[in-house]
């Protein structure tokens, strides 16, 4: 489990295809107590650490992660969310995040609102249900709140914070990003059609 805040960001240095998709993942300062077999949210993604270096981590990637996440387009020098996983007594800073991305959304405009940034996002229609005003997503990794719904379109506000020290300031109209509904309107629903 994860809280949807952001740790560290890190940088795609190598990929490799072995019938699965090897990413190293350079991070400085992140490694040194990181376990193999440890689960690392991989801008939202939940990924199990393979090795390590004093300066990067290993993780393996299988066709269905990367069919349903953003995973596939990824490039050496893309920068990344990155959050280690919840340990008992650690702060809820978010809310409670899986790692298990629902689906993908794209970035459908931004606008400056003062200091803020006002981030609208279309999800896939079988999705739009789940999000709610006032409600958590989760995009990239990163735990936000809902701030306005419409049909397939949501809108989110980032302070200046987030937006410079994730890499949701680095998007642009367009970009595909990983989303992952609130775990409570996931079992609600499922709840509701049982």
């Amino acid at each position: 489990m994860f809280t949807g805040i952001i740790n560290h960001l890190g940088i795609i240095k190598n990929i490799q295809n072995q019938g699965y998709r090897l990413f190293e993942i350079g991070i400085e300062n992140f490694t040194s107590d990181l376990a193999i077999g440890a689960s690392v949210a991989c801008s939202g993604v939940c990924l199990t650490v393979i090795s390590k270096t004093s300066d990067s981590f290993s993780v393996q990637v299988s066709n269905e992660t990367l069919d349903r996440t953003t995973l596939a387009n990824w490039q050496p020098g893309k920068k990344i969310n990155l959050e280690r996983a919840l340990k008992l007594g650690d702060e809820l800073g978010g809310h409670l995040v899986s790692g298990h991305v629902d689906t993908v959304g794209e970035l459908k405009d931004i606008t400056q609102i003062e200091q803020s940034h006002k981030l609208t996002f279309a999800i896939p229609s079988e999705f739009a249900k789940f999000v709610a005003e006032k409600g958590s997503i989760t995009i990239d990794g990163v735990s936000l709140t809902v701030n306005q719904v419409e049909n397939n379109l949501f809108a989110v506000n980032i302070i200046p914070h987030t937006f410079q020290e994730t890499t949701l300031g680095q998007l642009q109209i367009g970009d595909k990003v990983n989303l992952e509904i609130d775990l409570i309107a996931r079992y609600l629903a499922r709840l509701v059609q049982g």
